[in-house]
């Protein structure tokens, strides 16, 4: 039944899975979109072209086999294109969820180019491992030979996580430590349910805790132990913590109530979800429902808090960005969900100040314009002197991306480099800190980025650390 499935997309168009309706969608957290049915799943697969040269795979951080496990899918070999997919990615049915395809893979595929529409490899991918749960194909993880040597990971995001179940495959032993009560990082508390939801990362962090690595949750490096007293705990440690740190806005008014961080209105979100105690959610604080709601940014970050909102019931909602449409780096699919829910995008518009004395009741905004390109390529924003007017906001949400904590001081551990916009600092190709056995990846080396790219750095990592593992047991061993 070879390839005469495949090649189908100037006969048959392009087809996402329906989504739920703006209306429907406005009234919980669950995800918006259905999942493909065996049939149409199988025949959007068909739609690829298995280029010689697979642009979909070249621009996916991960390289996943993507022609290849499309043609599997559209074959009904659905088992397979699993096995295969899950070859190259830990966490498949999270990267179908959340990577924004539409700057990746899809976004390069060759028939999107001539005019066909992508192929929906995203939908695809979700599909193929949410039916590999189902049907018990998830196999556990199997720890490798015992190596007697042990492993260290702080942070439980997506880096973590992705070294973590590489390394115990390898046969180390595994602990990974995490500030937060719950494992998974941003996939956890900073991303909504609507997008993802949890219990399909809580799956994914129980096969590893099945597996035998060890979880020490609630645990903060530099509060219950410093990286000198894992050091000695470990052969070796991994630092992937992410950025947490929200990036600062001096503006007048920027500490009064009711002017709030992206990553605590998420989290107290989240944390509702689970069913946790939130006293800042319940007073109010960290809740939209009834208020004017003002997001400022215009990245993944602020659509997820401008949707977050319209399902609190907020009077209304509106994501004020100072480029325009076309050049804002969130994904172009999420402004349009957003709009589709009731959000108003005001673009070309710059804070200026947040208004109202102790607790905000309004916020400044000046008209902007674009201006001749930066040092970045694209045009910078600068003031219009159209003027500025106000907007009315009970709750402001400051979503302008993630900086590194500064880990020297948090970690007690002045003697490890850092970048000057405090990035942990790493051997290009060992991946090794200043510190010897002290390794680091994700967004903590190469600052805030996508989920992807963090378990492509785990994988990476993983193997740079079992390569100077064994390169220390073989030495003890010597030296025995």
């Amino acid at each position: 039944m070879a390839n005469d499935s495949m090649l189908k997309f100037v006969g048959r168009e392009q087809s996402y899975p329906a989504k739920r309706t703006a209306d429907e969608r406005q009234e919980d957290f669950r995800e918006i979109a259905q999942r493909y049915a065996v049939q149409p799943a199988e025949e959007q697969a068909g739609r690829c072209s298995q280029c010689g040269v697979p642009y979909c795979s070249v621009h996916c951080p991960l390289h996943n086999h993507i022609p290849d496990w499309l043609r599997l899918t559209a074959e009904g070999r659905l088992r397979e294109a699993y096995e295969l997919s899950n070859a190259t990615s830990t966490m498949p049915e999270i990267c179908g969820r959340i990577c924004p395809q539409d700057r990746l893979c899809e976004g390069n595929c060759v028939i999107e180019f001539t005019g066909h529409g992508a192929v929906t490899i995203g939908s695809v991918e979700k599909f193929i491992t949410d039916t590999a749960w189902e049907n018990g194909w998830v196999e556990p993880l199997v720890p490798g030979k015992s190596r007697g040597q042990s492993v260290g990971v702080i942070g439980a995001g997506p880096a973590g996580l992705t070294a973590a179940e590489y390394l115990r495959g390898h046969g180390y032993d595994v602990h990974v430590y995490d500030r937060y009560d719950r494992a998974g990082g941003l996939l956890t508390y900073g991303i909504p349910g609507f997008k993802l939801e949890k219990p399909i990362v809580m799956r994914r962090v129980e096969r590893l805790k099945a597996a035998g690595i060890v979880f020490h949750e609630g645990f903060a490096v530099g509060d219950d132990a410093s990286l000198d007293d894992l050091r000695q705990r470990h052969d070796a440690i991994l630092i992937a913590t992410g950025v947490y740190k929200a990036r600062a806005m001096d503006l007048p008014g920027g500490g009064s109530n009711g002017v709030v961080a992206a990553l605590d209105f998420l989290v107290a979100s989240n944390r509702k979800g689970f069913g946790d105690a939130v006293p800042a959610f319940d007073d109010g604080s960290l809740n939209a429902e009834g208020k004017d709601v003002v997001v400022i940014g215009g990245g993944d970050t602020a659509m997820d808090c401008v949707r977050t909102a319209i399902r609190q019931g907020a009077k209304s909602v509106k994501c004020l960005y100072r480029r325009d449409r076309a050049n804002m780096p969130g994904s172009q699919r999420e402004v349009a969900n957003a709009e589709e829910e009731g959000v108003e995008f005001v673009w070309l518009s710059g804070p200026q100040s947040f208004d109202g004395g102790d607790t905000v009741s309004s916020v400044k905004v000046r008209k902007m314009r674009l201006g001749a390109p930066d040092a970045s390529g694209r045009r910078a924003p600068e003031p219009d002197p159209a003027g500025d007017y106000s907007v009315n906001a009970d709750l402001v949400i400051k979503a302008l991306g993630f900086d590194a904590e500064d880990l020297p001081t948090l970690f007690a551990t002045p003697e490890l480099g850092v970048s000057r916009w405090g990035t942990v600092l790493v051997d290009g190709k060992t991946l090794m800190t200043s510190l010897d056995g002290v390794f680091a990846a994700g967004d903590i080396v190469r600052g805030a980025s996508l989920v992807v790219w963090a378990i492509r750095d785990g994988r990476d990592v993983a193997a740079t650390m079992h390569k100077w593992l064994k390169t220390k047991a073989a030495n003890a061993k010597v030296a025995a």
